[in-house]
């Protein structure tokens, strides 16, 4: 069993074996919050290794109020808007009709199925990135258009916008998939 008390005061003192502990524990499970923001597993790990930094550097400002586990998700979240930011004047949101409608790889299910996580978590990754920005930021962490506008610097009526247009993107995405499936489901 782990004692957080010992690792949250071990890395308070810098200590390599509690940091390193304490990203062993929380790592696996961060991580899953940023591949929600991240366009790919490259930039999921940069804001995973980014944000812990971040952690090991404030680590003094934990105050013990609440979960560790809800303070460290809120910093990699933070660390994923700081990223979108700097990579926002390098990257054009695309056109929902410039996005490759193909969401499955190696697809073998009837059309009927359920729809699994990873399949979900794959049309979520492919959205342009201030679509699945806001989508993550509302319909996932449970944040307001209010303070996402606060957070990205943009109008709450784009967050708004930005959100119906990642709605309607993934019902695309959806459908497509269907079709897909049903045709292949078809042709057997």
């Amino acid at each position: 069993m782990v004692n957080l008390i010992e690792i949250i005061e071990g890395c308070k003192k810098n200590n390599s074996k509690a940091q390193k502990k304490l990203y062993t524990e929380f790592a696996p499970s961060l991580l899953g919050v940023c591949v929600r923001f991240a366009g790919n597993k490259n930039d999921a790990e940069d804001i995973l290794q980014e944000g812990f930094i971040k952690v090991f550097f404030n680590i003094q400002d934990f105050a013990g109020k609440g979960s560790l586990y809800s303070w460290m998700k809120k910093i990699m979240i933070n660390t994923a808007i700081t990223l979108y930011h700097k990579n926002l004047k390098h990257n054009q949101n695309l056109d929902i009709d410039e996005i490759d409608p193909k969401i499955i790889e190696n697809e073998e299910d009837a059309p009927d199925s359920e729809y699994t996580t990873d399949e979900l978590l794959h049309v979520i990754k492919g959205m342009p990135q201030g679509y699945r920005l806001v989508f993550n930021l509302f319909a996932v962490e449970g944040y307001k258009h209010k303070e996402i506008a606060e957070m990205l610097n943009i109008d709450e009526n784009t967050s708004k916008s930005q959100y119906a247009r990642a709605k309607k993107w993934i019902q695309n995405r959806i459908e497509t998939h269907y079709k897909i499936r049903r045709k292949e489901y078809e042709q057997q």
